[in-house]
C-alpha cells in the first residue's frame, strides 16, 4: 500500500496495513544466520524459529507496526523485525523493560 503525501488514513487503511503481515505469514522465512541470531537473542530452545515467530505474530496481544521497509511485531518482551517486501525475519530481540 502506498500512502501519498496528502492522503489521509482512515481506520480501514490502518487495519489493512496491520493485517498485511498476517495475510502473508506463509511467505515468512529467515536465513540460516538469522535463525541462529534469533535463537541466541531470545534464548529459544526450538529448532523451528520461523514457526515460533509465526505463532508469536499471530498472538492476540501482538502489536504490529510498519516503519519504512520493516514490520515490527511486539509480543510479550520481544520484538520481531520482518522485511516488508521479502517477508524475511531479520532479527528478534528482548525488549528492555
Amino acid at each position: 500500500m502506498v500512502i501519498l503525501p496528502n492522503q489521509t488514513l482512515n481506520f480501514s487503511s490502518v487495519a489493512f496495513m496491520k493485517n498485511e503481515l498476517l495475510l502473508h505469514l506463509d511467505k515468512l522465512h529467515t536465513t540460516k544466520l538469522g535463525m541462529e541470531r534469533i535463537k541466541t537473542n531470545l534464548h529459544l530452545d526450538t529448532w523451528d524459529v520461523v514457526d515460533w515467530c509465526k505463532q508469536a505474530i499471530c498472538a492476540p496481544h501482538c502489536s504490529i507496526t510498519r516503519k519504512g521497509k520493516n514490520w515490527y511485531a511486539e509480543v510479550g518482551d520481544c520484538r520481531i523485525t520482518v522485511n516488508a517486501h521479502s517477508y524475511t525475519i531479520i532479527t528478534a530481540h528482548k525488549m528492555k523493560v
